[in-house]
């Protein structure tokens, strides 16, 4: 109940649904004839759409996020590689690739290149069913057979809903054994103290970095840009809810 709250509300404090809350707070002031409150709200909405929509406030948000841990082109030998859940969209009609989301790919994607490095290692895949029919972790395993890991090589956690819960189950497995965690480059700052809160010893390979200046001029203001706003201020609320319950 509390996880299905946390989403539910974690939804609406994104900045499309805070954005679309004040364009239409202007309309029922139109309506009402509150012209001066009408065209006050107005501005601060279109205000508001414009700035994280924008390419320098957006990367102002995502970069102190990716930056918090550098890319892993060395890697250490260790036994075990975490990639964490994403999402997926069940249909036999697609390649696999084309059923998981490009997130999903991109984290794979690191996992089969760090572990095609290391001898003798394991890939844990992360991720439960959400809305679709088949759990995230399984469409994760699939992907890794078909582009050529070994079946036992793989490792799936199918419980789990958010990263606390992959941290709790991915110790059962681990132990205290340093291991490598693959994530979003953006998710990776919270992922790191959760895994480390729970007693882990995680070496970051973050991935999926966005934060990057793009000297293209349909780039300065795109949808493009208010999606990578929309990922920090996920992160941020992350954080701060992580820092109320205790759990990083």
């Amino acid at each position: 109940m509390l996880f299905t709250l946390k989403k539910l509300i974690s939804a609406f404090l994104m900045p499309v649904p805070i954005g679309l809350l004040l364009l239409i707070i202007a309309f029922i002031f139109f309506m009402r004839n509150s012209n001066s409150k009408g065209k006050l709200f107005l501005f601060i909405g279109l205000a508001w759409f414009i700035a994280f929509s924008s390419q320098p406030i957006a990367n102002a948000l995502i970069k102190p996020l990716e930056n918090s841990h550098k890319a892993l082109l060395e890697v250490p030998k260790v036994k075990y590689i975490l990639v964490l859940g994403s999402s997926h969209n069940t249909n036999e009609n697609l390649s696999i690739t084309s059923q998981l989301r490009p997130v999903a790919v991109n984290r794979l994607s690191e996992g089969k290149r760090i572990y095609n490095l290391l001898e003798d290692s394991k890939i844990i895949v992360s991720g439960y069913s959400g809305f679709d029919k088949n759990k995230h972790a399984l469409m994760a395993k699939r992907f890794l057979e078909e582009t050529g890991v070994k079946e036992d090589s793989i490792i799936s956690m199918t419980k789990p809903v958010d990263t606390k819960m992959e941290a709790i189950e991915a110790k059962k497995i681990i132990g205290n054994e340093k291991f490598i965690l693959v994530t979003s480059a953006s998710h990776m700052k919270r992922s790191m103290l959760i895994f480390k809160k729970q007693g882990l010893n995680p070496i970051a390979a973050p991935t999926y970095h966005l934060g990057f200046t793009s000297f293209s001029y349909k780039e300065l203001f795109s949808s493009f840009n208010l999606y990578k706003s929309t990922l920090a201020f996920h992160e941020y609320l992350g954080l701060a809810w992580g820092k109320i319950r205790g759990f990083i």
